[in-house]
């Protein structure tokens, strides 16, 4: 259940990304306060942050909660909730295989609603123990399976955005996942019908909003495309998500993007989703990108794809968990950057064996210092906490409600107690810190990044409520 609270203190060593940076320049909209106080409002926005020894006497008596670190609450913009179960499951290779092998067979499981209702409540348990109060979930094929994870979440005080998973082809394996063109826009209509912004109406405050979701374009046609296009020009303005994969495995010859480009005859593969899914990228119907479209993985764009990404503010959901998992390769991080693309984070569980989003900035880390060449890139701190966090806000299109804590905003964010797990703070305790307080500042961030584990998030807290998961 999700408790709801009046205003409160909350004292600890505060840090955010203020602002509205890019990942470059995140360093400079650093803000660390050692001793620092956030308030919260009556109405669960932020209505005061910065060093305890300045909290203004209005807010002098109010109940206080001492903690050792505060930071936003993380977002996840891709995991899959059918694979909440499938997290290192072994299918002897890489992408195709491993779907083929273990992913559909284990989604297909979904189709008994019991089974569903106990994934549901066991995916937003684990998410909210990880302090993801934002995610963009990949769903069910199954209405029943969907309704449960939305009733979970709502129970629960969390954030979502999720869609049912789109697939009117398929091989053997995902046959249980399939429906018909004209059903795949039917229940999608009826999903979002009976789910977006359902709490509030309105898709700028909402809790629970709806994306169309198709697994990939292997898993539809181009006239699937056609009716989705056709519906989502049609519910954008109602503030509907698109969310999807691009560019994952380069395999030669048999994997993914091959195979797209083979079957649709394009020029790229995310022509398929700009309405250009016709032989020779011609178009045929309406483009699915924009300011609320969310592409997985982009780990093998051409430069043409980055550049209609940026054009079009569609974001990357980088997961370099399970790009290492399934072989797929690194998103190259400086060039995806140069071309303007916001980049958030995504566990992509099952895909990804790491359900704590600091885990996965861990990971991303090594990979992008370890690329060839020029392209290796050692991120900063600042850099992966805005990653993890406002980066995500920007690309769910809600940058304005959540994300860091500037004033105003809902506040959404974690307390952390390094007692609570004694690696972490023997580590704190314990690292060699230079003298110049910034860079103290970012020495003691990465760390606490780099080793965060489940136990030491002691507090997660959506609106100022904390959230409670029975």
């Amino acid at each position: 259940m999700h408790q709801t609270s009046g205003s409160e203190v909350f004292r600890g060593h505060i840090f955010h990304i203020a602002g509205a940076p890019t990942a470059a320049q995140a360093r400079d909209h650093l803000v660390s306060l050692p001793d620092g106080a956030l308030v919260t409002g009556v109405d669960g926005t932020i209505v005061w942050v910065g060093p305890f020894a300045e909290l203004p006497t209005a807010f002098a008596q109010l109940p206080t909660t001492r903690t050792g670190f505060l930071v936003p609450g993380f977002v996840d913009t891709h995991i899959h909730f059918p694979q909440a179960y499938s997290t290192d499951a072994y299918g002897g290779g890489q992408l195709l295989e491993w779907l083929d092998e273990c992913v559909f067979p284990a989604e297909s499981r979904l189709a008994d609603p019991g089974f569903a209702r106990q994934i549901a409540r066991d995916f937003t348990r684990r998410r909210a123990s990880v302090g993801t109060t934002s995610a963009l979930v990949f769903g069910s094929a199954f209405a029943p399976a969907q309704d449960a994870l939305f009733e979970e979440t709502q129970a629960a005080g969390l954030r979502l955005v999720s869609g049912r998973g789109i697939q009117t082809v398929g091989t053997k394996s995902a046959g249980a996942l399939l429906t018909s063109e004209q059903a795949a826009i039917e229940l999608s209509i009826a999903e979002i019908d009976r789910w977006h912004a359902v709490d509030t109406g309105n898709a700028q405050s909402a809790l629970l909003q709806v994306a169309l979701v198709p697994r990939f374009s292997l898993s539809v046609t181009p006239t699937t495309l056609a009716g989705l296009g056709e519906l989502y020009e049609s519910v954008r303005g109602r503030g509907v998500y698109f969310h999807s994969h691009l560019n994952e495995n380069n395999r030669p010859g048999t994997g993914e993007i091959d195979v797209v480009r083979s079957v649709y005859q394009t020029e790229t593969y995310l022509d398929t989703y700009d309405g250009c899914f016709l032989p020779g990228s011609a178009r045929g119907g309406e483009s699915l990108l924009g300011p609320r479209s969310i592409l997985a993985h982009a780990v093998h764009c051409q430069d043409s794809e980055l550049a209609r990404l940026a054009e079009t503010g569609t974001s990357i959901a980088h997961c370099p968990t399970s790009q290492a998992f399934l072989g797929s390769g690194t998103m190259p991080w400086r060039r995806t950057n140069a071309f303007g693309v916001n980049v958030a984070l995504g566990t992509d569980v099952g895909g990804g064996d790491e359900w704590l989003l600091a885990r996965v900035l861990n990971d991303c880390y090594k990979a992008h210092l370890s690329e060839p060449g020029n392209a290796g890139v050692a991120l900063d701190p600042a850099a992966l906490l805005f990653t993890g966090t406002l980066a995500g806000a920007r690309a769910l299109d809600m940058e304005a409600r959540f994300g860091n804590f500037d004033l105003g905003k809902d506040a959404d964010f974690l307390l952390i107690d390094p007692d609570r797990w004694e690696p972490l703070a023997l580590v704190l305790q314990n690292m060699v810190c230079a003298d110049d307080a910034t860079l103290a500042a970012e020495q003691t961030l990465f760390a606490l990044l780099l080793a965060l584990r489940e136990p030491a998030i002691t507090g997660v807290y959506v609106r100022g409520g904390r959230v409670v998961v029975a």
